[in-house]
């Protein structure tokens, strides 16, 4: 970059939900570059302090942030980071939230519940945000209109489902956002 060319703008957007719900795999599959992961192995020390039901045989937690990448072009560049989901490290959602553009809220069917704290952040901050219901290797136990009463999802919040390890999907949600940002009135003094 030369001294007359400007830095590019940046955006910034959260991916947060529950414990195993997709995050990491999220931002690994839309990111351009290999995406910085704060990955750790679980241990005995979680065991009665970590939820593990209904995540398999997952065997590492995020501890602090999952940060990819994407130059949508040379003016602009999106920033993701991805949440920790374990209760325990839910303090690390007020930093990581500053400056934020909106999120992405990203659910398992097989346990909702684990979503509504990403939901109640994102609102209780007036942050908009989507909700990527994740189906995991192809099962959806709900449809999506039965998803949005469960989780008491406003009819303007947009709503897909889709695999997450998929790019193509990760792109639609990202794109998904992006149209919600856009849909929104600006408030008086914004621009």
């Amino acid at each position: 970059m030369t001294s007359s060319q400007a830095a590019p703008a940046a955006v910034k957007i959260l991916i947060a939900g529950g414990f195993g719900v997709g995050k990491t795999t999220l931002v690994g599959a839309v990111s351009e570059v290999a995406p910085l992961r704060t990955e750790e192995f679980l241990t005995k020390a979680s065991v009665g302090v970590d939820d593990l039901a209904g995540v398999g045989q997952k065997d590492t937690t995020t501890v602090a942030l999952d940060f990819g990448r994407i130059t949508v072009s040379p003016e602009l560049v999106v920033y993701l980071f991805g949440t920790p989901g374990q209760e325990r490290f839910w303090f690390m959602w007020n930093d990581l939230v500053n400056g934020a553009l909106g999120g992405v809220v990203i659910a398992d069917t097989r346990r909702l519940e684990t979503s509504f704290a990403s939901i109640d952040f994102f609102e209780s901050r007036d942050i908009p945000f989507v909700v990527a219901i994740n189906c995991f290797h192809g099962h959806n136990t709900r449809t999506a209109d039965e998803v949005r009463a469960a989780l008491d999802l406003d009819p303007h919040v947009p709503l897909l489902v889709g695999d997450v390890r998929e790019r193509t999907f990760g792109r639609d949600v990202l794109l998904a956002l992006v149209e919600h940002l856009m849909s929104l009135p600006v408030a008086a003094g914004t621009r």
